[in-house]
């Protein structure tokens, strides 16, 4: 349930802010109610789903989500009105929500949504203002906003940080200092690489007392080829990249080369303009070459069903049906599923704007069921076919060992035009009315004489400056990598029923700023994590976390643990065992044995779980390998999508089974095996080899109690091994690795446990 006083933090007063005082005494120093801020997240919360955009479950034929609505005359009385502006004793709204009597009490007292008296008074007050209603603030066109006015000129870097400094000024707080060089180091490097800073790149900016220092590591970072992976990772979840086809039989897909170009296309630094285009609809453009066909992929992710006894076209429409959802949630942050059946019951997205924007991606010439399980490999038509030569002179970013081409899925449309149907219920052959393409125009209407009547059109309408979402969406999602969180929490919902923009004007500046700088990805990440802002420590005192205990105010930096892949990708790149190679097929790492065989078909290449060796399994986690019916257990265990959907945000959990994934994954005590091998091998006492694992894993040098601790620890295990050496031998054979050869095994089981623990630190596997 959303309280309108979380809403009235969104104001500057700090009074809201500082939570001093009671609701009732802030609601009386309130100036001003704001329709958007204060009054329609009540209204959607506990009035829309009787009383707002869905007609088909609209009680009495009462609309409060418009001025038109709310001010006609009631069904029921024609001389009563729901809200009569100035008058709060002639609106019903009021009169029905301040009744005690159950009888006329709204919401009626079964449904459960009852309002709070501060609530109460807050529409009061706002129907004594004249209750003016407003668009919904995510479909008003951002505008840059001027600068706030802040007392502190001296803090920020950017222009970002007047932003937030003027919230943390009204609330009366103070910004953190900006964090040490080893903490803000390996926070960057996780941030633009995903992985951990080397010690040598630790000691060089340790020693580099040039104020220029920091810009120039945030330069050298994004010009790193691993910069293109890490941004890749968050796009495959919004992709809903796999593997396999999903569904029982879950076969094998071939879809990596399109990932590869991902990862090209984030370093190349293409415009988030032509990336997203060439995506949606690379294969509309005049001519277009391979490259913008392999784009397309990106809407050939979904699952695709290779079972027999299915209906052609009840799972087509499933996959146009995910096409449509997936294009709304990436790219506008609107939950359209929600109209696939009946109206939206929240947001101004009818079943017919469903299904005009459902007939973009309704003319692909594919079938609900394609091919032979039992083929090793298989792509639906439409597809392309790369080839060696290919790779060689124009796709020179795959990453294609064999000579054999490769097929992979893309987007071409039908040569005819299939005609679109509202469908009733949403069910697949429930013909309802034949609709054109076309979108919801509360957010930008569409017409094709301007746009087009295809995908290109679409794209088209997505990136003009009209568009009142398209910046703010992306701007919000790359917020959320750096900070934990977005500037809207909802990353995925930025309707009626998501939550309110935490710094709104912030939000409208960078996405104006964004758009009018060509749409350039690195200049906005650069902008980002070049700010006082994102530079804090992440101390938190206790008056702030009393105040602000989720960071809304950024006061301070967010502690944020890895994302599955990256305490992977940590393991291995700080115990020398990562293969830096970049893209190529995905690979199958350690894992549980029997847990595929359990659970599909039993039909099919990926019937049997056949791990790899050698190379292969010490490639970053990007490039697990994922069964949509079986993703990989350990990467699960934290958090990592399933890529069954388009995600925008993982959830964050935090579980004893991490702990004990931590504790007896292979690959982790595998790198602690492999570290402690290659510590023995120097010339160095115990204690140097320990600090040097320790900066390595967790990037910064271990304090002289800690470096006790771990000594100690490390004495004691070397004591425990000395009186069981076969324990040693067995402890030390960890991981399919070639062994160094080690006389003293005694002290290598030691090392290794003391490395292992370190893995095991809450610190290691945090962004502080």
């Amino acid at each position: 349930m959303r309280l309108p006083i979380l809403a009235i933090t969104l104001l500057s007063a700090a009074a809201f802010l500082t939570g001093c005082g009671s609701k009732q005494s802030a609601l009386s120093r309130l100036d001003s109610v704001d329709f958007n801020l204060h009054i329609r997240p009540i209204l959607s919360d506990r009035c829309f789903k009787c009383h707002g955009p869905d007609a088909n479950q609209r009680k009495s034929n009462l609309r409060l989500d418009t001025r038109e609505g709310a001010l006609a005359s009631l069904k029921d009385n024609p001389n009563a009105h729901a809200i009569v502006p100035g008058r709060p004793d002639q609106s019903e709204v009021y009169l029905r929500i301040a009744s005690t009597d159950t009888a006329v009490q709204m919401p009626p007292p079964e449904s459960n949504l009852a309002l709070t008296a501060t609530e109460i008074q807050l529409i009061k007050k706002w129907i004594e203002q004249g209750a003016v209603f407003k668009p919904h603030w995510a479909f008003i066109p951002p505008r840059r906003a001027a600068l706030p006015v802040i007392e502190n000129e001296s803090w920020p870097q950017n222009e970002i940080d007047h932003f937030t400094l003027a919230r943390m000024e009204a609330a009366k707080l103070a910004p953190n200092a900006e964090a040490d060089k080893e903490r803000l180091l390996k926070r960057l490097s996780l941030d633009l690489t995903g992985l951990p800073p080397s010690i040598e790149l630790q000691n060089q900016f340790l020693n580099n007392p040039s104020e220029a220092a920091y810009e120039k590591m945030v330069d050298h970072l994004l010009a790193q080829p691993q910069y293109g992976e890490r941004m890749a990772l968050y796009w495959m979840d919004v992709a809903r990249y796999a593997d396999s086809h999903g569904y029982q039989d879950d076969g094998l897909r071939t879809m990596w080369p399109w990932r590869d170009w991902v990862i090209h296309a984030f370093n190349q630094n293409y415009s988030y303009e032509q990336f997203v285009t060439w995506q949606v609809a690379g294969d509309l453009l005049p001519n277009p070459t391979k490259e913008q066909l392999l784009a397309t992929g990106f809407n050939r992710n979904h699952k695709i069903t290779q079972e027999g006894g299915v209906i052609d076209e009840e799972y087509r429409i499933e996959y146009v049906t995910d096409r449509t959802n997936t294009f709304a949630k990436a790219f506008l942050a609107l939950t359209f599923e929600c109209a696939h059946c009946h109206d939206h019951k929240y947001d101004p997205i009818s079943q017919r704007d469903y299904y005009r924007t459902f007939a973009f991606f309704n003319q692909v010439p594919e079938k609900g069921l394609v091919g032979d399980i039992t083929l090793a490999s298989l792509a639906d038509p439409p597809k392309i076919k790369i080839t060696s030569a290919e790779v060689e002179r124009i796709l020179t970013f795959i990453n294609k060992r064999d000579t054999t081409p490769v097929e992979v899925m893309v987007m071409k449309d039908s040569t005819w035009k299939r005609p679109t149907y509202v469908l009733t219920r949403g069910v697949y052959d429930a013909h309802g009315e034949q609709v054109d393409i076309g979108l919801p125009p509360d957010i930008l209407p569409y017409d094709s004489t301007i746009y087009g009547n295809n995908r290109l059109g679409l794209a088209k309408w997505l990136f003009d400056k009209k568009n009142p979402l398209t910046a703010r969406v992306f701007v919000n999602r790359l917020w959320q990598e750096f900070f934990g969180r977005g500037l809207v929490k909802t990353s995925g919902d930025f309707g009626m029923q998501g939550e309110l923009p935490s710094h709104p004007e912030l939000l409208d500046w960078l996405a104006v700023d964004f758009r009018d700088h060509g749409w350039d990805v690195k200049r906005l990440v650069k902008q980002i994590v070049m700010s006082a802002t994102y530079r804090q420590s992440s101390a938190v005192s206790k008056e702030k976390s009393a105040l602000d205990p989720d960071d809304v105010l950024l006061s301070y930096s967010p502690r944020v643990r890895l994302t599955a892949e990256g305490v992977r990708d940590l393991t291995l790149a700080s115990s020398g065992l990562l293969v830096p190679e970049i893209g190529g097929p995905s690979v199958k790492v350690y894992q549980p044995k029997g847990i595929w065989e359990s659970s599909t078909s039993g039909r099919g290449i990926l019937a049997r779980y056949v791990q790899d060796h050698g190379d292969k399994l010490y490639r970053r986690g990007l490039y697990s390998f994922i069964k949509r019916t079986v993703p990989p257990p350990g990467m699960l265990v934290f958090d990592a999508s399933n890529r069954d959907q388009c995600e925008v945000n993982r959830m964050t959990t935090n579980t004893p089974l991490q702990a004990l994934v931590l504790l007896n994954e292979p690959l982790i005590l595998e790198a602690a095996r492999v570290f402690a091998e290659r510590l023995m091998q120097e010339s160095t006492e115990p204690q140097q080899k320990i600090e040097k694992a320790f900066q390595a894993i967790v990037c910064r040098k271990p304090r002289p109690e800690e470096l006790t601790v771990l000594m100690n620890y490390y004495e004691a295990e070397k004591l425990g091994f000395t009186q069981n050496p076969d324990k040693a031998a067995t402890f030390v054979q960890a991981g399919e690795y070639p062994h160094a050869t080690i006389s003293d095994v005694v002290s290598l089981a030691a090392l290794m446990q003391v490395v292992h623990t370190i893995y095991n630190l809450d610190e290691a596997i945090t962004k502080t």
